[in-house]
């Protein structure tokens, strides 16, 4: 038996999992949006798993990234936080799936 799961219904099994804290609002509907169209795409329906979807996707600050994954932010010549957000979108395409960003936050496959 099949269930569709509706935004409302997906941001609110994370707060039955008590995951409410792992991504923002906004980074859930970028993550909704992408399974959804992968569903459509692919014509593979998924099975909502919140463990397995925290496990999967991160939502992290350019800064952040670079923290994470960049030896040092001060190698790169960065002019502002435009120039931030866009090196730190170039390193992670580099290396993984972006799925979208939020106005403070970039959201992307874990690798």
């Amino acid at each position: 038996m099949k269930k569709t799961i509706n935004l409302p219904a997906f941001v609110s099994a994370f707060t039955e999992m008590g995951r409410y804290d792992q991504f923002s609002l906004d980074a859930l509907k970028i993550i909704y949006k992408y399974i959804t169209d992968y569903e459509a795409e692919s014509g593979q329906e998924i099975e909502l798993d919140v463990i397995a979807i925290c496990c999967e996707f991160v939502e992290s600050t350019p800064s952040q990234v670079f923290v994470d994954y960049v030896t040092s932010i001060d190698s790169y010549d960065l002019k502002d936080e435009t120039d931030l957000i866009a090196k730190a979108v170039d390193y992670l395409e580099s290396k993984t799936s972006v799925l979208g960003q939020t106005e403070t936050t970039i959201i992307y496959k874990q690798f």
